[in-house]
């Protein structure tokens, strides 16, 4: 018996050692930080006097009684609508040209990888192109809008249109990232499903939405998971191309952080609204798992 515990906890033993500096990288680069996030969201410290002492609730009390609420309120609708706005492009969107494009020919493959393209491309370096493009006087948009008989627009200083004009930014690099997913997803689908269904006579129509949104609904989870928490989380874009402007119309969560901690220099509140940030955004994807698990077809 006792040879049988050694080889046991022998066994153990390597089993952590192989693990052990995977967790001590992730407790001294994620796990601290989070941590010390929380313990300074309970402080007052400002930057600019570089030191900070234990306040208690008083940074929460602003953000949800005081000052604090109205920003917050503005900043989780803009997030959200700025949200939506990405899942539909790249969930909507990409199956839309997944379908288009769902042929194994040479110039369908080129078409493929043209659409694809932007995913590459850099964020700061699409979004300065995109100022280019979106500029009142001199933007080639509102240039084609003109020849067409229409108006200028004040795409990026208009708060009315700011927010509109960050998601064409965000469609142009992401809509060929969903066509993809979708496009090996449905590459994947096994032909005896639409050979049957033809047999029985279905319509094109009754095929795609009997059998191939049905299993591309794991592929749809993924895509829904992902987009949602990076959309969550953008920052660059609404950094070059608004600064969270005008009038806040453009003001993300993130955003909101950086301009707490590295514009007022108050890391209190920033801590505050990052730690409130955190929790929103495990429980929202918490929710969603929860609810795939009795919705998400995973057939093959």
């Amino acid at each position: 018996m006792k040879p049988l515990l050694n080889h046991r906890a022998s066994a153990q033993v390597k089993d952590f050692s192989t693990v052990f500096l995977a967790l001590m990288f992730l407790s001294i680069f994620v796990y601290y930080p989070v941590v010390q996030v929380v313990r300074i969201s309970f402080t007052d410290w400002n930057l600019i006097n570089d030191n900070f002492k234990n306040v208690g609730f008083k940074n929460w009390k602003w953000l949800f009684q005081g000052s604090g609420t109205k920003y917050l309120l503005n900043s989780l609708k803009v997030t959200f609508l700025y949200t939506l706005g990405e899942l539909f492009v790249t969930l909507f969107g990409g199956m839309l040209l997944a379908l288009v494009f769902n042929r194994l020919s040479k110039s369908f493959s080129i078409m493929r990888a043209v659409v694809f393209l932007p995913k590459y491309v850099a964020m700061s370096s699409a979004a300065v192109v995109f100022i280019w493009i979106l500029n009142q006087d001199n933007g080639i948009l509102n240039y084609f809008l003109a020849k067409i008989g229409g108006t200028k627009v004040n795409w990026l200083g208009d708060k009315n249109n700011a927010l509109f004009s960050i998601l064409m930014l965000t469609g142009w690099r992401t809509i060929g990232y969903g066509m993809m997913i979708y496009l090996a997803a449905m590459q994947g689908i096994s032909k005896t499903y639409y050979e049957a269904a033809s047999i029985d006579g279905a319509t094109s129509w009754t095929k795609f939405s009997k059998i191939t949104i049905p299993l591309l609904s794991p592929t749809t989870l993924f895509l829904f998971v992902t987009t949602f928490i990076s959309a969550m989380k953008v920052f660059q874009s609404v950094d070059v191309l608004t600064a969270g402007g005008p009038y806040r119309s453009t003001e993300v969560i993130v955003y909101m952080i950086y301009k707490y901690a590295m514009v007022d220099f108050r890391m209190d509140r920033a801590s505050t609204v990052a730690v409130f940030f955190f929790v929103i955004l495990l429980a929202l994807t918490a929710a969603t798992m929860k609810v795939s698990n009795r919705s998400v077809n995973y057939d093959v």
